[in-house]
């Protein structure tokens, strides 16, 4: 029994189903309000310094600023649009992976590291990291599926989690200390779930250069090596669902 699986004997009661559509369901509702009194979304995003003069609410209202740019020079209202539905996809295939519970907790930890990023060290993620650690969350369990990045290319979701993942590394390593420990802490629901995974899947590459059964060292090329560390960081591996049931293929 994992320790998620304990936790819910204990809290399940706090469980949400569906949380993500209706996450996306207010998203929608604030990209009216925006388009009716524009500036709205000043009054929602995560400001640490608003809050402390008593804007508690900025606490949860952020996660429901829509996502309103995108790669394409599409009006704001279509890539709302996709950004919903992508949500509410994401949400159902999670929830069928891992339950409601577990959605909801990580949901939770995701909400509680992109707070302390932004407090302790002044990141202005608001729900942008939120977002990407649903994505890659969704990318463990579904590596195979295919979606059209850009609205246009079809590619697996793994392949776009792995440049996602490149890129946000870069981010980390050319940044500031304060960026890589903000980066660190929005993104600690996926490391808490997923990190313990990883570090076996890329642990098991000894194996791979450690000797065989005839006491010869094992050859192995660089690009496989590789291959199996991208394999460990963004597809299904022992004890991913954590507990929950078997992800849908």
């Amino acid at each position: 029994m994992t320790w998620l699986d304990k936790l819910e004997r204990r809290i399940g009661f706090l469980a949400v189903p569906g949380l993500l559509r209706y996450v996306g369901f207010l998203t929608a509702l604030v990209f009216v309000l925006e388009k009716v009194n524009p500036g709205y979304l000043r009054l929602l995003d995560l400001d640490p310094v608003a809050v402390m003069h008593g804007e508690v609410w900025r606490l949860i209202t952020y996660i429901f600023i829509p996502q309103m740019a995108s790669m394409l020079p599409l009006p704001d209202w279509a890539n709302v649009a996709f950004y919903i539905l992508f949500l509410w996809w994401m949400g159902n295939g999670l929830e069928s992976a891992w339950g409601a519970f577990k959605l909801t907790i990580f949901y939770l930890l995701g909400m509680i590291g992109t707070t302390i990023a932004a407090f302790f060290f002044g990141a202005a993620f608001s729900n942008l990291m939120l977002t990407t650690s649903l994505f890659f969350a969704f990318a463990r369990f579904y590596p195979d599926l295919v979606i059209y990045f850009a609205y246009i290319l079809p590619m697996k979701v793994k392949w776009i989690a792995w440049f996602s993942a490149a890129v946000l590394l870069l981010q980390i390593v050319v940044g500031s200390m304060q960026f890589r420990a903000a980066a660190i802490c929005a993104m600690a629901n996926y490391l808490i779930f997923f990190g313990p995974g990883i570090v076996r899947g890329i642990a098991s590459l000894r194996d791979l250069r450690g000797d065989g059964s005839d006491g010869s060292k094992s050859r192995v090329s660089g690009g496989a090596q590789r291959r199996r560390i991208l394999s460990a960081a963004f597809e299904p591996g022992e004890g991913d669902n954590l507990g929950g049931s078997t992800a849908l293929r």
